[in-house]
């Protein structure tokens, strides 16, 4: 069979994807990932990564930013021998037995093997004023824009982990942070949802909406609707984490089973639906999305995808 320009392929350069390159080369097998943005994903807008074994505070040192700890992810990956090439995948087909993924600058590259770790992106809330105002006081990443509104009125939205851990940063820098969730309760790990409701510097209101964003050039005041009906408030900036999106298209390409909420369905070997196409991380199907998930599945995924590469090729231990 042709070889192609890899025996791996890997889109998406998140814990799930940095953790399958560094055992996919230490597989010794030709590792190629592709990644449109920063090596990371998600966990680069993590302030603090308290909840990854091993990463805790040495003395007044704190634990490790998800901005550290996807840089040594990412040299870890290179020092074991994966290649990186910073485009995105446009388009994802099968040309014989290899996959054929065409970036987004038009070239092709092939290979026998493919790990899907694409993740998922901010799920938009739909209400007016959110995309008219975004980057001019509505944000989806607390660490991103949070330093701007240093003092000011803020508005979380969501009831999630991310939610609750982006709220505490964000009261770090200002004492008027109000949260809002149409629940009543959060749906965030309880330790999370806990520290949220002991700070006095956050304001809950739970079966709560945000019904709209208000402003010309900025943020000036969001509509909330709550069991006594909608009022108007003054806020400077609305942070949202209302959930995520999975980017699983590339998939859909080939038809792979997709459940109902579009996230990718794999065996407990990372398989897919398509021989030697596999998925980990958030853009799979999975009842636990956390970062050490992610990693886990993504060396499950090259292991996997390595002893399909040396069956094919008739390699494999006998």
């Amino acid at each position: 069979m042709t070889h192609g320009d890899a025996d791996l392929l890997i889109i998406g350069a998140g814990p799930a994807g940095l953790s399958a390159a560094q055992y996919g080369a230490r597989a010794n097998l030709k590792v190629l990932v592709l990644e449109k943005m920063a090596p990371g994903g998600q966990v680069l807008n993590i302030d603090i990564l308290e909840n990854y074994p091993g990463n805790v505070a040495r003395g007044d040192t704190p634990p490790r930013s998800g901005f550290e700890f996807s840089g040594d992810l990412h040299r870890q990956a290179k020092n074991f021998g994966a290649r990186f090439i910073m485009e995105g995948a446009k388009s994802l087909a099968r040309d014989g037995e290899l996959f054929a993924v065409t970036l987004s600058g038009g070239r092709t590259l092939r290979a026998p093997a493919l790990i899907l770790a694409t993740g998922a992106s901010q799920r938009k809330l739909g209400v007016p004023g959110e995309i008219e105002l975004s980057g001019r006081g509505v944000s989806y990443c607390a660490t991103c824009d949070g330093p701007f509104f240093k003092d000011q009125r803020i508005l979380a939205v969501g009831g999630g982990d991310s939610a609750c851990d982006e709220a505490q940063y964000l009261s770090r820098l200002s004492e008027k942070v109000i949260m809002v969730h149409r629940k009543s309760m959060f749906r965030a790990q309880r330790s999370l949802a806990e520290r949220v409701l002991a700070n006095p510097r956050i304001t809950v209101l739970f079966n709560t909406r945000l019904l709209a964003i208000k402003g010309e050039h900025r943020v000036t005041s969001v509509i909330l609707e709550g069991p006594e009906g909608s009022r108007e408030e003054p806020m400077d900036a609305v942070f949202i984490f209302a959930g995520s999106v999975p980017q699983t298209s590339l998939a859909a390409d080939l038809g792979v089973k997709l459940d109902e909420a579009g996230y990718v369905i794999t065996d407990q070997t990372m398989s897919t639906s398509a021989p030697g196409f596999f998925a980990a991380g958030d853009a799979r199907s999975s009842p636990f999305r956390q970062v050490v998930v992610a990693a886990g599945e993504g060396a499950v995924a090259a292991h996997c995808a390595a002893a399909y590469v040396d069956r094919i090729r008739g390699l494999q231990y006998q």
